[in-house]
């Protein structure tokens, strides 16, 4: 009886083994299924429209300081970190040799302004002689045909008519000088006035290169922005070219993300990105769209490009830029800062971009306009150099 007992016990536990194998593999399927199933969905819905990587970096306009002129800083205005406003003025140079350069072209304006004006009144003046001489030729005319009638009927000597001819023939002479010259002086001045005559366009082209000359001795922000990689010292001789600071317009950022070759089939311009900065974490997320996919890869453009032709070739997956805008309004609320790494998600749910730009841009991308005045005032100070010395030359011919 104890035997019976003893055995029955024995064989429920081999009885139970088996069920709750069975049990564990069933639920170790059920769970290899729903992981499966779960990455499938998770790949259908979120995994295939959407390519990331870190290796993404905030890239900008670096607007270099360099000088038009050779000079002498005498002052600087601005240090690392300062804000700066388009317009403002960076460096000033030594001012003295533009100054006299400026002050000789000035001279000569003027000077040339009235010698011209003075062919003008030459011409004028000629005009005159040449109607006073036809006077003359007239007169001269009448008298020899009078005499000529006089000769006939022996009134007078062949002598006499003799000197009558000459006289006529010298006022001839005389008033086809007088024309001749007339068209010489013309040539000088024909269908233009004093300020489109050659010779003023050229002493008011000197002029307006003096001036831009002692203008670029004050070296002027182009762009509004922050002062970076400042090297210039006062008292420094500088060349033109030479990089002196640099102003870096932070609102003017984006991100260039380098994607691996494989990941940019479904790639396009347009398509939506969320970015986000190691600078703020995981706290700020920044939206982006695709502005463009580089023509090349980055080592195809490198200063010593791969050589593939080689016997020991490697294949290496290349990575390929791609140009990333950043929202203004999202940028101006964070900001960041050139070469901050960061971790972009582009979703590639709309393909109906295009892969590359399919049109050139209608108009310039960045523009300034702080050096306009400059050549308007050069304009200005000609005009009224003009308006001065011809007016004074006109009174002066009055008088």
């Amino acid at each position: 009886m104890a035997t019976a007992e003893t055995s029955n016990t024995a064989e429920q536990p081999q009885d139970n083994n088996p069920r709750k194998r069975k049990v564990l593999l069933l639920g170790l399927a059920l769970i290899v299924i729903l992981g499966a199933v779960g990455v499938w969905g998770w790949y259908e819905l979120y995994g295939r429209w959407s390519e990331s990587t870190d290796d993404a970096y905030v890239n900008g306009n670096v607007v270099e300081i360099t000088p038009l002129v050779t000079g002498t800083v005498v002052s600087i205005g601005a240090d690392d970190g300062d804000l700066v406003h388009a317009g403002q003025v960076l460096i000033n140079f030594d001012p003295s040799d533009a100054a006299v350069g400026l002050q000789s072209a000035q001279a000569n304006l003027a000077r040339t302004v009235r010698q011209v004006r003075g062919l003008y009144s030459n011409v004028d003046g000629m005009k005159a002689q040449i109607n006073a001489q036809k006077a003359e030729v007239q007169t001269a005319q009448d008298n020899y045909s009078r005499r000529k009638s006089l000769a006939r009927g022996g009134a007078i000597s062949l002598e006499e008519l003799s000197h009558a001819r000459d006289s006529l023939t010298a006022a001839n002479n005389t008033l086809t000088n007088l024309q001749q010259q007339l068209k010489s002086t013309n040539a000088l001045v024909d269908d233009t006035v004093i300020s489109s005559h050659p010779d003023v366009q050229a002493a008011a082209a000197q002029l307006r290169q003096a001036y831009l000359t002692r203008a670029r001795s004050t070296l002027i922000a182009p762009v509004s922005g922050y002062v970076a990689k400042r090297t210039v010292q006062l008292g420094q001789r500088v060349q033109p070219g030479t990089a002196l600071m640099a102003v870096i317009p932070l609102d003017q950022l984006w991100i260039d993300a380098n994607f691996k070759e494989t990941q940019l089939r479904d790639m396009r311009i347009g398509q939506s990105v969320e970015i986000e900065s190691d600078l703020y974490g995981s706290d700020v997320k920044f939206n982006g769209t695709v502005d463009s996919v580089g023509a090349g890869t980055g080592s195809a453009f490198a200063l010593l490009p791969a050589q593939n032709a080689t016997g020991n070739w490697i294949k290496i997956v290349q990575r390929v830029p791609v140009r990333i805008h950043i929202n203004a309004e999202q940028l101006a609320e964070h900001p960041l800062r050139v070469g901050l790494s960061t971790l972009v998600d582009v979703d590639l749910h709309d393909q109906s971009g295009p892969i590359l730009a399919q049109q050139a841009p209608q108009q310039a991308s960045y523009t300034t306009n702080v050096y306009e005045r400059q050549l308007a005032e050069a304009d200005a100070m000609i005009d009224q150099l003009i308006h001065d010395n011809s007016a004074a030359t006109a009174k002066a011919a009055q008088r």
